[in-house]
């Protein structure tokens, strides 16, 4: 018969009450800051609910009130330079920051009055929220997108979980840094059964890293509750297997929570590995709006009266009372100077209409419309100074051949040289002597911590990329095969294309992708994309597609140095063709935006990228036509060069654009309008597409081929669009 035996995991397991002990060694001083702060989180709240129903703020009203002790308990124990970030649900925790930031260290409220950096802080806040100029995102954010870079505060994120590995590479910068500051990932029970938040955790205990996850657990993911969510409801055990420390605390216990945040930063400070803490506080309203949850009638009012008579409002002023921190009248002076604070910010940004009672924004604080699209992306400015180089620019004598595979080691191992800020990311990239191309050969031995191997987790470590490039690193991420790009869609496309514009727009985010395309080697359907189509959809992204090694080197320099999040389109197949680059001058850049004729011609325009460029040359010579071949070199739809296009256009007056992905999934559709909004009238013929088929290829060698365009298709296409002349 089978021995069956317990197995033991050597992990803390804690759950954290206080003791009188506690309370009466905790300084007085900080305790009466706590309470202030609870009672300016708590009116704050109360007035987004009156602002909410007064029609004065549009969009979502997540109320933390019942939850807001915590807040206040677990930033109390964080510095400035701690970093952190929330869910939709953050207008405690970011407050609770921000004061924290602003207040002075000797501010005692039991003889101190508010600041006015204090009052500042509470009217931008509540701007933000009312979507106005003043607020600290200039109101792109509102309710759900608060950041406030100075305070520690890199964002909060509406999409449930996204932001928890962003926490992870605010910790992986620092740790790299050598700093000894922490990040904290604020979220709820229903984010903790998501992925995203999985594979951040696994990411923070395999590398180490210093991070707090801390959960804001009120055992209602909106409706659903805990029971129906997971089967193991304690979730401060949700780390256990992965080695993460766990503890419960009851967060309606202000001081439990700042000892419980206390703990974790210990474990930090021992291990330097990352900790779990489940915050057990019951939101008193819905998951949005001024109604509790028994209106909704998935809750019980004994269970919500139960709550209620745990409410830090009630609980926290009557201990610091009971052990002589504050008297009574100290706690209502308190409390008034809160609610005149919040009617101040009110006053501030809300007048009442002549001859009414109704109120209304101020007109003069809406932010400027001519500033909409402003920040999605840069002006790259920061390219400006460096040097511009064409091949053509070099003589022989200058200039070595390599393989494009070579070029893309090569100027990666250049710029990590340059900068202490640049850190590849990826799988299997500190391995294989190179990764699984060659592409890193010579960084391991190098540069060792800054090349860091990864789990499967395309979402995890794309997120965790961010972190870090918000935290002012310079990543490089490789996706193996650009299909999987879309393993980590909600992470390029939720969040790094839109970062900078929803929250104001005046910070870098400085990030490359690295992806390949992989087509004709038998892999299928599922390793083969052209993702360059995909990425176009979302303005926030710069597409750049070398089809040289002299281009990949200079395209590369361009993007790490870039301020904007940039896609570097690779393609397997000419990993292994050879170009010149040149041997004195490894910093020039291509500039993005740049096109190059590679074929002058008279008798077509033909616009394409990567392999399809010397298939479109060898389609020209081959069938007699003299067609004009542009290289694209940058895709994305808004940096193309469109000068150099249409000028060609107007010579040539028929254009063809090839691709050899498939046509379901290929960019053209998108340069075809722009160019009909552009060169309609010089046009004598309509716009042609050669692409491949609409399905994308499958393994049989035979039917594989038919998938993608060829030299055939192009020359076809060619004679079409110039024999009706």
């Amino acid at each position: 018969m089978a021995k069956l035996s317990s197995l033991k995991h050597d992990v803390a397991w804690k759950r954290l009450t206080t003791t009188k002990a506690d309370w009466n060694a905790e300084n007085g001083e900080t305790l009466a800051r706590m309470l202030e702060q609870l009672f300016i989180i708590r009116r704050f709240e109360e007035k987004i609910l009156d602002l909410k129903k007064q029609d004065l703020i549009y969009g979502p009203a997540h109320a933390s009130i019942g939850q807001d002790g915590a807040a206040v308990g677990a930033m109390s124990a964080l510095r400035t330079e701690d970093k952190i970030n929330g869910s939709h649900r953050m207008h405690h925790q970011f407050l609770a920051k921000v004061l924290n930031h602003v207040t002075p260290e000797d501010y005692d409220p039991r003889k101190d009055i508010p600041t006015d950096a204090m009052q500042d802080a509470v009217t931008r806040t509540l701007a933000e929220i009312m979507g106005l100029e003043s607020g600290f995102c200039g109101g792109r954010g509102g309710s759900m997108h608060l950041r406030y870079s100075d305070a520690g505060v890199l964002g909060s994120n509406a999409i449930v979980g996204a932001n928890v590995p962003h926490a992870v590479g605010y910790a992986l910068a620092e740790k790299i840094n050598g700093n000894p500051w922490v990040s904290v990932a604020f979220f709820g029970d229903g984010a903790a059964q998501g992925g995203a938040v999985y594979e951040a955790m696994n990411l923070a205990a395999v590398y180490n890293l210093p991070v707090i996850f801390f959960i804001d657990n009120n055992m209602y993911a909106v409706s659903t509750h805990i029971t129906e969510q997971t089967r193991e409801t304690r979730l401060s055990a949700r780390g256990l297997g992965l080695g993460i420390p766990g503890i419960e605390v009851e967060g309606t216990d202000v001081l439990a929570v700042r000892k419980a945040m206390q703990w974790a930063l210990d474990c930090i400070e021992n291990d330097r590995g990352p900790v779990l803490i489940d915050s057990l506080a019951d939101r008193h309203f819905h998951h949005s709006g001024p109604l509790r949850s028994s209106a909704f009638g998935y809750r019980e009012k004994v269970d919500e009266e139960s709550w209620l008579k745990r409410d830090p409002m009630v609980q926290f002023p009557k201990k610091l009372i009971e052990i002589g921190v504050i008297d009574q009248e100290c706690v209502l002076e308190i409390d008034a100077r809160a609610s005149k604070m919040i009617d101040a910010a009110t006053k501030t940004l809300v007048e009442t209409l002549p001859g009414s009672d109704k109120s209304q924004i101020k007109p003069a604080l809406w932010p400027d419309p001519q500033t909409f699209e402003q920040g999605f992306l840069g002006d790259l400015g920061e390219l400006i100074n460096l040097p511009v180089r064409e091949a053509e620019d070099f003589s022989g004598a200058e200039m070595e051949e390599v393989k494009l595979v070579g070029s893309i080691s090569t100027s990666l191992l250049r710029n990590m040289e340059k900068s202490e800020e640049v850190l590849l990311i990826g799988e299997d990239v500190h391995r294989l002597r190179g990764g699984t191309d060659g592409t890193t050969k010579g960084i391991p031995e190098k540069y060792p911590d800054r090349l860091i191997g990864t789990p499967i987790c395309e979402n995890g470590f794309v997120g965790m990329a961010l972190g870090a490039a918000l935290n002012g690193l310079r990543p490089v991420v490789e996706i193996m095969y650009s299909d999987f790009c879309l393993v980590a869609a909600d992470q390029l496309f939720n969040q790094i294309s839109k970062v900078r514009h929803m929250f104001g727009g005046d910070f870098p985010v400085p990030i490359v992708v690295r992806s390949r395309v992989a087509s004709r080697i038998g892999y299928g359907s599922q390793h083969c994309m052209d993702v360059s189509a995909l990425f176009s959809m979302f303005a926030g992204w710069r597409i750049v597609a070398p089809s040289t090694p002299f281009d990949y080197c200079g395209l590369m320099n361009a993007a790490i140095q870039c301020d904007d999040p940039v896609l570097v389109l690779e393609h397997g197949n000419l990993y292994q063709t050879k170009g010149l680059i040149p041997t004195s001058d490894a910093d020039y850049i291509v500039p993005f935006g740049a096109a190059k004729v590679v074929r002058p011609g008279s008798a077509c325009t033909v616009l394409t990228y990567l392999t399809m460029v010397s298939v479109c040359v060898e389609a020209a010579e081959n069938s007699g036509i003299d067609a004009e071949i542009i290289d694209l070199r940058t895709l994305d739809r808004l940096g193309m060069d469109w000068a150099l296009i249409e000028e060609s256009v107007r010579r040539t007056n028929r254009v063809l654009i090839v691709e050899e992905t498939t046509r379901m999934s290929s960019l053209g559709a998108a340069i075809i309008e722009e160019l009909q909004l552009r060169c309609f009238d010089w046009l004598d013929h309509e716009i042609m597409h050669t692409t491949g088929a609409n399905m994308p290829p499958v393994v049989s060698r035979v039917l594989e081929e038919l998938a993608f365009a060829n030299q055939d298709s192009v020359i076809s296409d060619l004679k079409t669009l110039v024999d009706s002349a």
